[in-house]
């Protein structure tokens, strides 16, 4: 299925009226000018006239031929030598202005073009110069979408503009095309223009079978508008200057496109990011907002706190849109800090890109990770101590310094994130590194269970755990895999989160594991992924650790994480976003259509919304029934835990385990391991309050472990042998 690519660029000011009532009277579409049809043309070996875009001039001395005009990407219907420019011209017919709205270039191009109506510029896309000379060269590359499969982008002409050109009878639509370089390998030009009619005659021609009509320009949600400088098309690395306005009229007001900018008005830098979804046509964005000078510009963004790093995450593959905000809002519920999030609809270069997120970027801040700044001259003593953001993911290879293999199995690469490896100071990067050397080794050895505790912020590791299962997606605990280490005197130890990145959660993906919501994703480490950090599975397993999941899991589900409280979030943002989904699919037609990774593929909006529904509400049920350890919670308001006597761990084990005595009152005891036949297969008569016990010549099986003291029987605990 063609995913489209419809860009949707006002060609004069969107202060300019739109004349909504027009937009609303729209009957259909029609197409005045195919790529196909027969054009003049001019191969650019020198300058043209300044009036060769008029109605009026002359090119009966150009040769003409059918689009598309180029050479090298196999959708050129006239082929040309190779050169650095092409000027073509199509005189059309227009029979009744008052039956026209407004109208649509279609534009796929390379590498950068300016389009005319009537001698008058209506659009552009990479290309400087007011008019380009004919040896110009494009500003950025680009490379046509028709001949892979994808569609032009989309330039829509504002209703006064076009009334304003077009006459009744002859016009002309010029165009001139350019070359990144004088020696570049290929060139497209294939142009399509639309009409929108506002009444059931029929005097054009069908629209192409990919056309899909531009959405209304009203929206419950906020409006974020982007306009990179000459349109440039943005790129992975760096980011391009552009301008962004906002229109936020506050909750239950429609936001216009014609709204002047109330959230925000000014400059900013902006990137793709992402890897795997680098590949979908929606793309995922960074952003800076910046003063006209380039420096930082530290602003709020609909309702969110001052800063100036951000993200505009675009769901393409979650079809109901919500997946991370959901996951982020889960981690607010826990009173630890997640990324805010605001969801809204977005224009690049006026081209409608659908349904976003914006969210706050992860970084130190003290709205953010509020952790002490870490300056240049802190190379010794406390001040290296903190505070460092760093994650668990990709090796992205841009640098040799930017973070460092694990030497656990299986190895993991961590990467300093704030501050980047090239701010910090080789004396910093080393602290860190030997941190968490020191941490993986000490969780390697045979007391990790008294050592974790030095390096481990418990509470923290709880809550990333809890809604990292309520999840369940399948790059948890080894990408995107956030921790924070404070300085000492703010106890020094490693936190775990923010949270990031749910894409492929609640049932979204259909690889390597299962999606279904039962099981536990820090056991896929071992069964079906073996890239999670050895350590996850070991810290999770340590009873006192399980213990405090359970009594906490116990008081979340009876507050923030009641299954009516999620419901009800995600009806509250179904409500919030109104038509918008409407809007987004009609952009991105792949409602129905398999997107990798998906599992569940939904005909429709709703289904996908009933089935994060109902994957969640399974899930939460399972995770009731299957909580690790044991707690007893008397009060919601102030939990009281109430340990086991008897700690076994690890749990399961192989050659060996240790069994502690947690009870207050312990002088003498015994143990007693008896296998699922009912026999007795091991007897000690004296043990300590922490020992180490052999179970090497053990068949693999379930095994009940008695322990007694003075003769009573302490507790009675289950041990699984593997």
């Amino acid at each position: 299925m063609l995913l489209f690519l419809r860009i949707y660029i006002a060609i004069s000011c969107l202060a300019i009226a739109s004349n909504f009532a027009k937009a609303q009277s729209i009957d259909h579409w029609e197409s005045a000018i195919y790529n196909t049809d027969t054009w003049s043309y001019y191969i650019g070996d020198d300058q043209v006239p300044n009036s060769w875009n008029a109605q009026t001039f002359d090119a009966t001395s150009w040769a003409t031929g059918s689009g598309g005009f180029g050479y090298g990407d196999n959708d050129d219907n006239t082929t040309t030598a190779q050169t650095t420019s092409i000027f073509i011209r199509k005189e059309f017919n227009i029979s009744s202005i008052s039956s026209i709205t407004s109208a649509i270039l279609h534009a796929d191009y390379d590498d950068g073009f300016v389009a005319y109506l009537n001698g008058t510029e209506i659009a552009r896309g990479n290309m400087a110069g007011n008019p380009p000379a004919y040896d110009a060269l494009a500003t950025d590359i680009r490379e046509a979408e028709l001949y892979q499969g994808g569609l032009p982008q989309e330039y829509m002409m504002e209703p006064a503009l076009w009334n304003s050109l077009i006459t009744n009878g002859a016009n002309t639509l010029a165009i001139q095309i350019h070359n990144r370089s004088a020696t570049s390998s290929d060139m497209s030009s294939n142009f399509f223009l639309s009409l929108s009619i506002n009444n059931t005659s029929r005097l054009y021609r069908t629209t192409p079978s990919w056309f899909v009509a531009p959405p209304v320009t009203s929206s419950s949600l906020p409006l974020i508008i982007i306009t990179t400088e000459n349109s440039t098309e943005i790129q992975d690395d760096p980011k391009v200057f552009a301008k962004m306005g906002i229109v936020d009229n506050g909750p239950g007001n429609m936001n216009n496109l014609t709204d002047p900018y109330n959230g925000y008005n000014g400059t900013i830098g902006i990137e793709i990011r992402g890897a795997s979804s680098q590949s979908f046509p929606k793309k995922n964005y960074g952003l800076e907002t910046r003063n006209t000078d380039g420096s930082n510009n530290n602003v709020s963004l609909l309702g969110m706190p001052a800063e100036n790093d951000w993200v505009l995450h675009g769901p393409y593959s979650d079809k109901s849109l919500l997946r991370n905000s959901l996951a982020y809002h889960m981690g607010t519920s826990t009173g630890k800090y997640t990324p805010r999030t605001r969801l809204c609809e977005l224009y690049i270069n006026d081209n409608y890109r659908g349904i976003y997120m914006l969210t706050e970027r992860i970084k130190r801040d003290k709205n953010r990770v509020d952790i002490a700044s870490l300056k240049p001259e802190d190379l010794s003593g406390e001040e290296l101590t903190g505070g460092y953001i760093l994650q668990i993911d990709r090796d992205d290879e841009s640098s040799n310094i930017d973070g460092w293999y694990s030497g656990s199995s299986p190895t993991k690469f961590y990467s300093y994130h704030d501050p980047k490896a090239e701010d910090l100071e080789a004396v910093q990067r080393e602290y860190l590194k030997t941190y968490l050397t020191s941490f993986e080794e000490d969780m390697e050895s045979t007391d990790y269970y008294w050592k974790y505790k030095s390096y481990v912020d418990v509470p923290s590791w709880i809550d990333y755990f809890l809604v990292t299962e309520m999840g369940k997606h399948i790059d948890a605990y080894k990408l995107s895999f956030y921790m924070h280490k404070k300085k000492s005197t703010n106890g020094g130890k490693l936190h775990f989160g923010p949270l990031w990145d749910f894409n492929l959660g609640f049932g979204n993906f259909n690889f390597v594991c299962s999606p279904e919501p039962e099981g536990w994703t820090y056991e896929f480490q071992g069964t079906c992924d073996n890239s999670h950090p050895f350590w996850v599975k070991k810290l999770t397993d340590i009873p006192e650790v399980s213990d405090q999941i359970n009594c906490r899991w116990n008081q979340l589900r009876n507050g923030p994480l009641h299954i009516d409280s999620l419901m009800q979030y995600i009806d509250a943002r179904i409500a919030e976003m109104g038509d918008a989904p409407s809007r987004n699919f009609e952009r991105w037609n792949i409602l129905g259509q398999y997107v990798w990774p998906n599992d569940f593929v939904g005909d429709t909006y709703e289904e996908e919304v009933d089935f994060l529904k109902t994957w969640l509400t399974t899930r939460l049920t399972w995770m009731d029934n299957n909580m690790l350890g044991e707690c007893t919670i008397t009060s919601t308001d102030n939990p009281k835990t109430t340990y086991k006597a008897t700690s076994i761990f690890p749990n399961p084990a192989q050659h060996s385990f240790f069994l502690e005595i947690n009870a207050s009152q312990f002088d003498a005891g015994s143990i007693q391991i008896i296998n699922n036949m009912g026999s007795t297969v091991l007897e000690i008569n004296s043990i300590k309050t922490l020992q180490k016990i052999d179970i090497s010549t053990f068949a693999a099986g379930i095994y009940t472990v008695n322990v007694f003291t003075n003769s009573q029987l302490l507790e009675t605990q289950k041990l699984s042998i593997y």
